[in-house]
């Protein structure tokens, strides 16, 4: 580990201050200490922003779920607001790392983390993400966990949170604040970023901005919603697909439908194909599977990963089912 400062931040604006002077955010630390202590991530300075009051889960005015930047996984997935109104994001929170994590770990920084590819968190091999322009491993390595969505000749990695795709289903919005004190909201598709031809630049972030809270809106009642996360083995490991699903039934037709998949994709991956083949149709299970036959199109995977699209197939095809029931 490389040396460097360390500021604990008394309030929201000295954050703001450090960060302007390129100060790293830090609060659980269960992401970013761990990449310095493997000298992929070497910041100058730390600025902990564990005490700031950036908490609390709310409703909003029109209805929809605020929940605070600095709310832990395990506090938020365990709110009744959020168990009761949104299933698919309480099972996705629920779903990753290990509740030691999950008890440390914020929503923002959740969706801060970094890649888990293996080349990326190796400072010997070639990896555009950490080290721009010295080219891309995984392409011609071992690629069995590796993206087959949203890729490009630069960077296959994979987005690695499971909350981010139930709240890329949900259509969450990420509240930033900035330095000059101004605020914006960014939706949660726009402020993660497919790496074209600059992997290193993951989110739609100015320097310094820090993240307030992630809101989802309103969404029509009932709703009926639910994660499924299928990997290697069933405790502490990431995906290698998921499907977070999250259907509006009224009437015995289904009026709305969002779907989004994780571990297929460099960032959560919407799939608007099966969505658009779901509306205005009744649940059954030809249905499902008819739906789920789409949520493959414009995969490109790779040497080792090519059984990822039968297998995300089959993965939407059973939440859907799960959340949706039969017909």
């Amino acid at each position: 580990m490389y040396p460097f400062s360390y500021i604990r931040a008394s309030g929201t604006r000295g954050a703001l201050a450090a960060g302007r002077r390129g100060g790293r955010y830090v609060a659980g630390g269960t992401t970013l200490v761990d990449l310095m202590r493997e000298t992929v991530e070497r910041p100058s300075t730390l600025v902990d922003i564990s005490g700031l009051p950036l908490r609390g889960v709310t409703r909003t005015e029109r209805g929809g779920l605020r929940i605070g930047a600095l709310v832990r996984m395990a506090e938020a997935a365990a709110h009744p607001e959020v168990r009761t109104a949104y299933p698919v994001l309480s099972q996705a929170l629920e779903l990753s790392a290990s509740p030691q994590l999950r008890n440390m770990a914020t929503i923002g920084g959740n969706l801060m983390q970094r890649t888990r590819c293996a080349y990326f968190r190796d400072v010997t091999a070639a990896c555009n993400k950490r080290d721009p322009g010295a080219g891309c491993a995984a392409r011609g390595g071992f690629n069995r966990t590796h993206a087959i969505l949203g890729t490009s000749d630069h960077c296959v990695a994979t987005h690695p949170s499971d909350a981010a795709v139930a709240f890329a289903a949900l259509e969450a919005t990420v509240h930033l604040l900035a330095p000059d004190g101004s605020a914006r909201g960014v939706r949660l598709a726009d402020f993660l970023l497919r790496p074209g031809r600059t992997p290193h630049r993951e989110q739609a972030l100015k320097p310094g901005e820090l993240i307030t809270a992630v809101e989802v809106p309103v969404h029509p009642r009932p709703l009926r919603s639910g994660y499924l996360k299928v990997r290697d083995r069933q405790s502490y490991e990431f995906a290698l697909t998921s499907a977070a699903v999250a259907l509006h039934v009224r009437g015995g037709v289904i009026r709305e439908a969002r779907v989004a998949a994780g571990g297929v994709g460099t960032v959560p991956w919407r799939l608007p194909g099966v969505e658009r083949h779901l509306v205005g149709e009744r649940p059954s299970d030809a249905l499902w599977a008819e739906a789920a036959g789409r949520a493959a199109e414009g995969a490109r995977p790779l040497e080792h990963n090519r059984f990822k699209v039968d297998l995300l197939e089959r993965t939407v095809e059973r939440q859907l089912r799960t959340v949706g029931g039969a017909g």
